[in-house]
């Protein structure tokens, strides 16, 4: 009854306080959803860019406004990074990459309309998903993610690797040789445990190794122009006429199996330090698919290959929130900015805030939520028409906006020209990779997880010097051998399929 009767009192101190005006919380949240979805949309920005370009404005700013203020823009941009990856193939943010796959296939189709829908609805379940189980399981959770040592985060990474099997179920040998190509890109940079240039070729910009944003973009944008220009058949590729409608709300009723799964599945994942939006969005597709009576769909403009990875993108915000709030321990770019933010308005993130005299802020923070997802809504709601006018322009224009977006982000990363050249390099083999065959998604993954991985495998052998520990540490024997099982399910299930199809 304690946590209702906090939440009612969050509730009401949106409404006005003696310090606040009762216009002040939703006026915030409002511009915080505007320049969240547009920090996602825009390649080459980011959830921490927009926080970073947000904390100067919250000086003299009520403690209460600028933390409503700075989760607002944290929560919105996954869903602004599913908006350019629907309608151009060019993903905002990693986790959106995932979204694209069926996403930019449904706008090809000229139905760009269901796609955003869909997005935009799996979306906002996710982030009330995630917020409830902030608000309801936020100290049991922050301390299960205190668990997760070096040995068990190597083990999430390879269990992330495994959904590749499930991801590309045509031709999996491609599909493995595209991660062998991704996770060899990831080893370019100086070692991380002692220095060593590796592969660099005596280019200091390669120290730190490719730059990932810009590859995305390369890969995605740039080499689905490529594509197109090779073939010479966009009137063939792309429809004339887009569809503006939404989806039907018995479409979005079918899912909410697979949208409640799939959202429960960010905010845990969420909730890991390290983790984060787009390994949820990428677990939450490979099951989706691996559970899917429909898997010849994926790929094809699946509702269920949208909705899946953007309620789980949409879930970890509120998850991330978890041990940020509960431990103050943040667990990515995007959180370590707001725990600097906090910060400046004497706001110490931990157990300390959730003492009696500071409820009134955390759980404002988190009716907040709610009414942000509410307001999302609305404007992606009122935003789709938008969207569908962009991408129904001439396609030589269409394409000039997409290369021109691509470059300037790749550019904005680190305000260097080799960006660019990387984009542009990433592009032209991302296209070849196509033209034979080979599915780019796997090497995103691979390049995604690689780095995770091998950081935490060096680490969990120089802490124990025995590589048993993968096995005796009980949560990554356990992740391993869902690992094992992801790789091996599809593979029987294929098999009995082709036993019975002999025997009739």
């Amino acid at each position: 009854m304690e946590l209702f009767s906090n939440l009612i009192d969050g509730f009401s101190a949106l409404g006005g306080t003696a310090t606040i005006a009762w216009w002040q919380p939703i006026l915030v949240i409002l511009i915080g959803i505007i320049v969240g979805i547009f920090v996602g949309v825009m390649p080459g920005l980011s959830a921490s860019t927009g926080l970073a370009l947000i904390v100067p404005f919250t000086f003299g700013m009520d403690p209460l406004i600028a933390i409503i203020l700075l989760a607002a823009v944290y929560t919105s941009a996954s869903y602004g990074g599913t908006i350019s990856a629907i309608a151009i193939n060019t993903p905002g943010t990693p986790a959106a990459v995932a979204v694209a796959f069926d996403g930019y296939a449904l706008t090809k189709k000229g139905e760009p309309g269901k796609a955003l829908g869909s997005s935009l609805f799996a979306n906002v379940i996710g982030g009330l998903t995630g917020s409830l189980v902030l608000i309801f399981f936020s100290v049991p959770l922050a301390k299960i993610a205190l668990k997760f040592g070096p040995a068990a985060f190597f083990s999430l990474a390879i269990f992330g690797l495994t959904i590749v099997s499930s991801m590309e179920s045509k031709n999996r040998i491609k599909a493995f040789v595209s991660t062998a190509i991704g996770l060899l890109l990831m080893t370019v940079g100086l070692d991380i445990i002692n220095g060593t240039p590796r592969f660099t070729f005596d280019r200091a910009e390669l120290f730190d190794g490719f730059t990932f944003i810009p590859a995305l973009i390369g890969l995605f944008a740039i080499g689905e122009i490529l594509l197109n220009i090779e073939n010479m058949q966009m009137a063939k590729t792309f429809k004339q006429k887009f569809s503006s409608k939404m989806p039907k709300f018995k479409e979005i009723w079918s899912l909410k199996g697979l949208i409640g799964k799939s959202s429960v599945i960010g905010a845990i994942v969420g909730a890991i330090p390290g983790a984060g939006a787009t390994i949820a969005a990428f677990i939450a597709y490979g099951e989706a698919k691996r559970t899917s009576k429909k898997k010849d769909d994926f790929g094809k403009g699946s509702l269920e290959g949208i909705t899946a990875p953007s309620s789980a993108a949409g879930a970890s915000a509120g998850g991330a929130l978890i041990p940020l709030l509960t431990l103050g321990i943040p667990g990515s770019a995007a959180t370590a900015v707001m725990i600097g933010a906090l910060a400046l308005h004497n706001i110490t993130p931990g157990p300390e805030l959730f003492k009696p005299e500071n409820s009134t802020l955390v759980y404002a923070l988190f009716a907040s939520l709610f009414v942000g997802n509410a307001l999302m809504l609305f404007i992606g709601y009122s935003g789709t028409r938008l969207w569908v006018k962009i991408i129904s322009a001439p396609k030589a224009v269409l394409f000039s906006i997409i290369m021109s977006i691509a470059l300037v982000g790749s550019y904005a990363v680190k305000n260097s020209m080799f960006d660019v050249f990387v984009c542009l390099g990433f592009g032209v083999f991302g296209w070849l990779l196509r033209r034979n065959g080979f599915p780019t998604a796997p090497m995103v993954l691979a390049m995604i997880l690689g780095k995770m991985a091998e950081t935490n495998f060096r680490q969990a052998l120089l802490a124990e010097g025995t590589w048993t520990v993968f096995f005796t540490d009980p949560i990554s024997l356990i992740l391993l051998i869902m690992a094992v099982l992801s790789i091996a399910y599809p593979l029987i299930s294929e098999k009995i399929k082709q036993k019975n199809k002999t025997k009739k």
